[in-house]
């Protein structure tokens, strides 16, 4: 008999009165698709209510199946069915319930049944395991063409998750004053704080009700979607966020820190003082009403010292140590202001769990630590019970992060990224240090596309994805925060990264390579599953060379425009009204040094000649055969083939357009840094050859992308619905690559420059420039 059969023997599913909601979704779906013969029932006595034909759901209920069977652990799953169709399906966690009846209906169903007669228990890997900023459903791909929330939480509740981020903006613009020719407003769209959905007595009035309304509204639907697949609902807020002016004048004593980043922003901005005791009353009032409106909510990620926001007197905000009159008096020195400081920021912590813990007991904050290096030590010995630290590493000192690329042992700082595949012994008992205080780490990863490779959907790296999760479970990590969140089935249905973290969640011990031939079996066939895991294996040898370029391996790429805009020795050539097409959707002021400077943004220099040069080398020697064979085995395996060879070519494709373009910006720097530093015409010449090369490859990068657009029917990118933004790219996307490549063909032979005093202008006003860089 197979387990199929045995469910066809289930004559009543039985769920607890007054339980979880997950339990009655599994109840009905497997009614609906597994037993349609047998009836629905609630019972108040679970444990009681057994007998021939039977089947039991519920979650949290060990006694079901009696204690000693189950593991120790707080993360399990358990199906124990007989032929006569009695048995339970359980799990220690609402979540795995669901999971565990996406695993039976997609994997179990042709098992022989006797395995399950005496139960059969599988335990998770991670009991802890959530979204962090979720790109398509809270954050800034919130306007993404065909997304589907539901789809993509149920989908989260498939792979194994137990957590889900929900608090979103209603519009994707914020509800925030702006400011001619700056772009800071729309910093403000994503990680939306608390005041953005409730409201406090001292600021009552500061936002339009519909406003509060709209998004509180939005943030309750998300959790009422959860808690259909038994996930907990979360948010993650920068904060303290800043407030609108009109607050300091109602209240000008409880102004605190200017927070704002002065090259990007044109208008000072203040959070609240938050040592003040009415600020904190208001913080305080803030949780209780929102846990008021939402009694499930489980924690609070907090974001600071970016965005808009910041703890006052901390050393890493952009304008410097500054904040209200109550914390720092005149005249300390740079270690009392860093003490005091940082039990500010414990404190206002505090603040948080304790009005949450008034509804909710288990309510956690956790703080992400990279922006305090100064006062790091000072803000983990003031942690507690119920206030966690999220970090890509527990070595983690400010934004100087740990660990070096795994092929190129020169470069620093991979930590949190797909690059990132260890974990240094040092972290271990460093991990056991904060679980003696009942402060629980959250280790920050990426293993999609957001924080790599955006735009794109899909890119696969398996290998590198299991190494990744198996280096944090021998770590002894148990809560995981996925930075970039995941995508749903209808946006990237042959996921290989996600189904690998659903293997693995399932299973720790699996063989990596046995896991991914299972899986392109099942989407390949037999015959063609080789092929497809070659693919796999290519495309990952290709991923693994390539360097991360600093900003435009993530999010800067798309904040640059960096597909679209003409990447030409002298972009100040190309007449400003034929750059405004790009310019007006760019993060950056007008005299942001990025608007002429591949290589700088603000003042940070991002990119030197010679990364540029290395750089360049590096994906020529190493980056594309793989690359190209992993795309010519697709598209040879895609005639007559099962759609995942066509699928995964075209996100290939897309793949190697970004590379490109990347690899361009890096030639620029390399060609045009060295050109203006040469003291010869030979090196001269040099370098214009050099720059002819690179704008003619990035003219055939742009062709071969708008083809991919043009010709391609699966998402292999992430486009906005709504037209395009500032972090997502719209419908118009190819008219705008070939606006980008008629410019390259006008103006790609043009003398290299870049002006040395373009940080210095003032529009509408002529004074003697001092021809000097910052």
């Amino acid at each position: 008999m197979t387990l199929i059969e045995a469910f066809k023997q289930i004559k009543t599913i039985v769920s607890p009165e007054n339980g979880h909601e997950v339990e009655n979704t599994v109840a009905l779906a497997l009614q609906r698709q597994l037993a349609p013969q047998a009836k629905l029932a609630k019972t108040a006595v679970i444990h009681e209510h057994g007998g021939l034909g039977t089947l039991r759901i519920a979650a949290g209920k060990p006694d079901l199946t009696g204690r000693d069977k189950l593991p120790t652990g707080l993360g399990w799953m358990h199906l124990r069915l007989t032929a006569d169709g009695s048995g339970e399906i359980t799990a220690s966690w609402p979540a795995f319930l669901y999971a565990l009846f996406g695993k039976i209906s997609e994997e179990l169903l042709q098992e022989n049944a006797n395995q399950f007669q005496e139960g059969k228990t599988y335990e998770v890997s991670f009991t802890w395991h959530r979204p962090l900023f979720d790109y398509l459903l809270t954050q800034t791909w919130r306007t993404a063409r065909g997304f589907d929330p539901e789809e993509h939480i149920r989908h989260y509740a498939r792979l194994g998750y137990t957590h889900l981020e929900v608090n979103s903006l209603a519009t994707h613009l914020p509800y925030v004053e702006r400011v001619p020719d700056e772009f800071y407003s729309q910093f403000y769209s994503y990680c939306a704080a608390l005041d953005q959905f409730v409201e406090s007595r001292l600021n009552q009035g500061m936002y339009p009700p519909e406003y509060l309304n709209a998004n509180l509204n939005l943030l309750k639907k998300y959790v009422a979607l959860g808690r259909k697949y038994g996930l907990k609902p979360g948010i993650l807020c920068f904060e303290p966020r800043t407030v609108p002016e009109k607050l300091f004048e109602r209240y000008p004593m409880l102004r605190g820190a200017r927070v704002d980043h002065p090259m990007r922003s044109w208008k000072p901005r203040y959070t609240l003082a938050i040592s003040h005791p009415a600020a904190q009353d208001h913080y305080a009032q803030l949780m209780r009403n929102l846990l008021t409106e939402v009694p499930e909510l489980d924690y609070i990620s907090v974001w600071t010292n970016d965005s808009g926001s910041g703890f006052e007197h901390t050393a890493s905000l952009y304008v410097g140590r500054n904040g209200g009159a109550y914390l720092i008096r005149e005249w300390r020195n740079h270690e009392k202001v860093a003490e005091a400081a940082g039990k500010n920021a414990v404190n206002w912590l505090r603040v948080l769990r304790d009005a949450a813990a008034e509804i909710n007991p288990d309510f956690r904050v956790c703080l992400r630590i990279e922006p305090f290096k100064v006062e790091h030590d000072v803000i983990v010995r003031q942690l507690e019970k119920g206030l966690d630290i999220e970090v890509p590493s527990l070595l983690v000192r400010g934004y100087d992060l740990p660990y070096t690329h795994p092929i190129y042992s020169e470069i620093k700082g991979v930590a949190g990224s797909a690059y990132h595949l260890k974990f240094d012994a040092q972290e271990k008992p460093l991990l056991e240090s904060f679980r003696q205080r009942q402060i629980e780490p959250h280790f920050v990863y990426a293993r999609g596309t957001g924080y790599n490779f955006e735009p794109l959907l899909g890119v696969p790296y398996p290998w590198m994805t299991y190494g990744k999760l198996k280096a944090s479970a021998d770590l002894g990590a148990s809560h995981l925060a996925h930075l970039g969140g995941g995508a749903p089935p209808n946006m990237t249905p042959f996921n290989i990264n996600q189904e690998i973290w659903r293997e693995f969640q399932f299973n720790r011990a699996l063989n990596i390579d046995d896991a991914v031939l299972k899986i392109a079996k099942r989407w390949a066939g037999e015959a063609l599953a080789k092929d497809l895991v070659q693919v796999w294996q290519l495309a990952e040898q290709a991923i693994r060379h390539v360097p991360p370029l600093p900003l435009f391996s993530g999010f800067g790429f798309v904040w640059m425009r960096t597909w679209v805009r003409p990447i030409v020795p002298n972009i100040e050539a190309v007449p400003k009204s034929e750059r405004a097409y790009y310019e007006r959707f760019m993060v950056s002021v007008p005299n942001n040094p990025s608007m002429v400077d591949l290589g700088r943004d603000v003042l940070f220099d991002l990119i030197s000649k010679e990364y540029g040069e290395t750089y360049v080398e590096r994906v020529d020697a190493n980056v594309w055969k793989p690359l190209d064979a992993a795309i010519a085995l697709a598209d040879t395996c895609s005639t007559d083939g099962p759609s995942v060879f066509i699928d995964q070519c075209d996100r290939l494709r897309g793949l190697r357009c970004w590379i490109g373009t990347q690899r361009s910006t890096a030639a620029w720097v390399a060609g045009v840094y060295g050109y203006l530093e040469a003291k010869d015409n030979a090196t001269k010449g040099r370098c214009r050859t050099y720059l002819k090369k690179m704008v003619a490859d990035e003219i055939q990068f742009a062709k071969d992308l708008l083809h991919l657009w043009e010709t391609s029917t699966i998402p292999w990118m992430v486009v906005s619905k709504v037209g395009e933004t500032s972090y997502i790219y719209g419908e118009n996307l190819g008219e705008l690559i070939r606006k980008k490549i008629s410019l390259m063909e006008q103006y790609g032979d043009v003398e290299p420059y870049i002006d040395p005093n373009f940080i210095w202008r003032v529009p509408g006003y002529e004074f003697e420039m001092p021809n000097k860089k910052i």
